[in-house]
């Protein structure tokens, strides 16, 4: 469990936790729902039960960025639905065919309403995911490089910046910490 989004937990474990500990993920997990995916498609919250495939159509983007996201790390993905009786068969075939499009093995996840039983798909997904792919992981970014690099890299490849600037007190700052030794270690990014 890495946090919300490949955007933010999931890049400071990569970045951070993997290279601190030592740690090489084989698989990685996105949880979505159909819910979260019509919301990202405009749908407003106390109209998020009825059907909308046309609302899950845009808010997929969303989940495409993840994807994206993770695959930057060179790590395998399976993507999961938290399923729930609101959601309709057209949705979920329509998720699963972009996420297999992408190279992302899919499972629906019932966990909620049948209990362990209902996770014995997505695990039988992971069990075919450690078996069939390797993984490549990498971190984003090399840790000798200047911090500013480090924070380009991370704003460029994850969060989809063009570019990164800085005021002359940022800039002092990132060279202060260079010059106390600090320059080695991996960006924290918050993203505000």
């Amino acid at each position: 469990e890495a946090g919300f989004g490949a955007d933010l937990g999931a890049e400071k474990f990569m970045d951070i936790k993997c290279r601190a500990a030592g740690l090489k993920p084989d698989a990685v997990v996105i949880v979505a729902t159909v819910k979260a995916l019509k919301y990202n498609g405009g749908v407003k919250k106390d109209e998020l039960a009825a059907p909308n495939l046309e609302a899950v159509k845009k808010g997929i983007v969303n989940l495409e960025k993840h994807i994206e996201n993770i695959q930057k790390f060179g790590v395998p993905i399976v993507v999961t639905l938290n399923s729930f009786i609101t959601d309709t068969e057209a949705e979920y075939a329509y998720i699963k065919k972009f996420c297999e499009e992408r190279g992302c093995e899919f499972a629906l996840s019932n966990v909620w309403a049948q209990g362990g039983e209902g996770g014995i798909a997505l695990a039988e997904k992971v069990l075919k995911t450690l078996e069939e792919k390797e993984s490549h992981f990498a971190p984003l970014y090399d840790e000798n490089l200047p911090i500013k690099e480090k924070i380009g890299c991370i704003a460029t490849k994850t969060y989809g910046a063009a570019s990164v600037s800085y005021t002359a007190e940022a800039s002092g700052q990132i060279r202060k910490l260079e010059e106390m030794g600090f320059g080695n270690l991996p960006v924290c990014m918050a993203k505000t």
